[in-house]
């Protein structure tokens, strides 16, 4: 039984991500920014679903590295060391670069690169001493691939695929594995904003004609971090998108 953080986990991909890791008896942790109601709801959820699941949920902004620490910190007192991290934490915008205000900006890459960096620079020390961890970094196919009208976005998921590969070089050698999930369509809030009939035209470019579902990013997510998954496998980058890309 481990202990599990999966970052951004009040809804969406990362709820499915923390219900898939809580269904295999992991101590787990979730984690949202600010709206506390729907984390206590999720971490409600999971224990009425998984009566045996030792689950807890933290309320903290991991584009502070401050909030990061005050987060690990209340983790270790009642789990102990986070052996199993997941980035997912993040948030889309959608418009045209020039457009987008210098504050616009920096708001995406803090969501969607920093809250990565700053929760692995805290896991990593830990997981370097005891010579063992997992970290599962959640991107998109729009950081493979780019996606227009997300410019920034794109660039920010980009830049956590470099970082996953260049940090599974480093910690190989302490036998920590770092692998990303590039998520195509889900359904999830964050593409709430298209009309039904955008959906269904954005679905004809999907070979498997459908959007994901959150609980099939936990599958995934749930292997890359166990035993059963090859201790080989690091600094790659696993699409996840129905054939999209």
């Amino acid at each position: 039984m481990r202990c599990v953080l999966v970052t951004g986990s009040s809804r969406g991909i990362g709820l499915g991500i923390a219900r898939a890791f809580a269904a295999q008896g992991d101590r787990v942790v979730l984690n949202g920014r600010q709206d506390k109601d729907r984390l206590r709801q999720s971490v409600e959820e999971i224990r009425r679903d998984y009566p045996e699941a030792d689950v807890m949920g933290i309320c903290a902004d991991l584009a502070d590295c401050h909030a990061v620490e005050k987060l690990f910190q209340s983790i270790e007192a009642e789990f102990g060391m986070v052996e199993v991290l997941v980035n997912n934490a993040g948030s889309a915008y959608f418009g045209l670069f020039g457009a987008m205000t210098p504050q616009d900006i920096r708001v995406v890459l803090m969501d969607n690169l920093y809250t990565v960096l700053n929760a692995s620079h805290r896991a990593v020390p830990n997981m370097v001493r005891a010579k063992a961890g997992c970290i599962v970094n959640v991107t998109s196919v729009w950081g493979q691939a780019g996606a227009s009208c997300e410019a920034v976005y794109s660039a920010a998921k980009a830049g956590v695929i470099g970082f996953t590969k260049s940090l599974a070089k480093e910690l190989a050698p302490s036998g920590i594995r770092v692998n990303a999930i590039a998520c195509g369509a889900f359904e999830t809030r964050m593409n709430d904003r298209l009309q039904p009939q955008e959906k269904i035209d954005f679905m004809e470019n999907i070979p498997m004609g459908r959007f994901g579902h959150p609980h099939e990013a936990g599958q995934l997510a749930v292997f890359l971090a166990s035993e059963e998954c090859t201790g080989y496998l690091t600094g790659q980058v696993v699409g996840l998108d129905g054939g999209l890309v």
